[in-house]
């Protein structure tokens, strides 16, 4: 249980009723945790200590258990009885009527100066003694008692929260997948965290993060890699289309493909086709045994769409003294 040493009404602090349920509890934390994240609030004292406040809230209502324990001792706040004032009726003491419970006995909120300390002895957080607290208390002012009568009672100290993996997803574009390296991501519930991820990433693949999830559980990182305009991985293989111009096609050379590595010179043959492919050895994605894959360039054929005076006399020409007839067996 969190120290209070001020009492603070969590529900207020998140905006919530009492009633909120646990996913309408998350919701709101998310939205407050994002909007008061110090990477968000660089130097800003305020949201820093906001978000600390609603984090500590969070981890009181978030689970069931430590919110009702939280929800049976806050109905004493502002009640009267306090720095020796007299009441008829004693609240008992946290923890009585529960299963668990080792004492029956009463505490009297006249015994404590305010209801800070009224808190912090009822709900044991002077002494630890393993997993409960137990608190022995002198009240040589009791009217209920004699002089120097011991109040002793045992509460069980609410269990530390559960380790458990979470799952988050991470969508890289296609080159940030091939490099690896760091990254920084950020998490749904406002935490900011570097990443080292490895080369030759892949949709589908999880990267681990140990005690990165709730309570040191770990952190399950699920990788999809986004689609990329110029390339498409087939297995290890990457395949990009290259346009040629109807002059590159005919005449053949060299001309400039794209690889994940930069831009790279091929060399194509005279009376090349449009769909026709082309290897380039080890220049693929990296597969499973480190070894890298092929990229598959398809050559397409394009014409221009506008044209100088110059370039249009020179086709003219072409036209009447070319022999290539590509109808001719249509006829």
């Amino acid at each position: 249980m969190q120290n209070l040493q001020n009492f603070r009404d969590y529900y207020e602090i998140l905006g919530v009723t009492k009633e909120a349920s646990s996913e309408e509890i998350k919701k709101v934390y998310r939205r407050l945790a994002r909007q008061y994240h110090p990477d968000l609030n660089p130097g800003n004292k305020e949201a820093e200590e906001k978000f600390k406040t609603i984090g500590e809230a969070y981890e009181i209502l978030s689970d069931p258990s430590r919110r009702s324990q939280y929800d049976q001792f806050s109905r004493y706040w502002k009640q009267k009885g306090f720095a020796g004032a007299k009441q008829t009726q004693k609240p008992k003491a946290w923890g009585d009527n529960r299963a668990n419970s080792r004492s029956n006995q009463e505490v009297d909120p006249s015994e404590f100066p305010d209801f800070e300390s009224f808190i912090n002895t009822v709900i044991g957080v002077s002494s630890r003694q393993d997993n409960k607290k137990t608190s022995d208390t002198t009240t040589p002012s009791d009217p209920f008692k004699t002089p120097r009568s011991k109040v002793s009672y045992t509460v069980n100290t609410p269990p530390r929260t559960t380790r458990r993996d979470i799952e988050a997803r991470l969508t890289l574009p296609l080159e940030k997948a091939y490099q690896g390296g760091n990254e920084r991501i950020r998490l749904e519930d406002g935490r900011s965290l570097e990443v080292t991820m490895p080369p030759g990433m892949v949709t589908g693949q999880t990267i681990r993060l140990r005690t990165q999830g709730i309570g040191g559980g770990d952190l399950y990182l699920k990788i999809t890699v986004d689609p990329h305009p110029l390339f498409k991985l087939e297995g290890a293989n990457i395949f990009c289309n290259v346009p040629v111009t109807p002059s590159e096609a005919v005449l053949g050379g060299q001309v400039e493909a794209p690889t994940l590595d930069g831009p790279v010179k091929m060399t194509i043959p005279p009376a090349v086709r449009s769909g026709q492919r082309f290897r380039l050895a080890n220049k693929g994605y990296p597969g499973d045994n480190g070894k890298r894959g092929d990229q598959l360039v398809e050559i397409q054929i394009v014409t221009p769409k506008n044209i100088t005076d110059e370039e249009r006399q020179l086709y003219e020409k072409l036209r009447e003294v070319e022999t290539f007839k590509p109808r001719a067996d249509l006829i």
